[in-house]
């Protein structure tokens, strides 16, 4: 079995990317100063230059509608999140409950829509690219049905997509997003070695 990360999750806190980094010591669990939170995800992204920039000014917009009519000028309240304005409330993976328990059901399902991707590494896995993320994201809103809101494709841009771009695999139309990762990310709260050698130490 694998170690328990050292610090407990919040179920109020959603992300399964915030609470990997919550989890492990990167950030504090309950309000995280923006340039704080701005700096981990730039640099668990390895950005450089323009695209840095764009990164931290993206992660910056985000934090300021979070938590809603909850704002804090501190900094974002991570364990504040369920129910704020990012809330889909069914309308996404479902992989996360409310109670922070993980449904592995959901996680197959997510595999369902991938492919067999070759791994730079070696060898293949399941994965899933640019476009199977945009069909998974579209069947995760049409099983919604009425409770899907007309803004929720936008939210959902930065949401898998920004997964697939931090934790991805691969260049171009081929880079994927490995579903074992997933699977450690929602079940264990780490994130891969290759992204944590990128953070300072927690």
């Amino acid at each position: 079995m694998p170690d328990t990360p050292p610090v407990a999750v919040s179920p109020n806190n959603p992300c399964p990317f915030l609470r990997a980094l919550v989890a492990n010591g990167y950030v504090g669990g309950h309000i995280v100063p923006r340039s704080k939170l701005a700096e981990t995800i730039v640099l668990a992204s390895g950005k450089k230059g323009l695209e840095e920039l764009g990164a931290k000014m993206e992660t910056y917009g985000v934090t300021f509608v979070a938590n809603g009519f909850k704002f804090n000028s501190a900094g974002l309240v991570l364990d504040e999140l369920r129910d704020g304005p990012l809330d889909k409330h069914g309308a996404g993976s479902r992989i996360l409950g409310v109670d922070a328990q993980v449904h592995m059901d959901e996680i197959d399902r997510l595999a369902s829509f991938g492919h067999d991707c070759r791994d730079p590494s070696g060898g293949t896995e399941r994965g899933l690219t640019a476009k199977e993320i945009d069909t998974f994201m579209s069947a995760n809103l049409e099983r919604a049905g009425d409770q899907a809101r007309w803004y929720y494709p936008a939210m959902m841009k930065g949401e898998w997509p920004v997964l697939l771009d931090i934790l991805g695999k691969g260049e171009g139309d081929a880079r994927y997003l490995s579903v074992a990762e997933v699977r450690t990310l929602f079940v264990e709260r780490r994130l891969p070695d290759r992204i944590t050698a990128r953070l300072p130490k927690p």
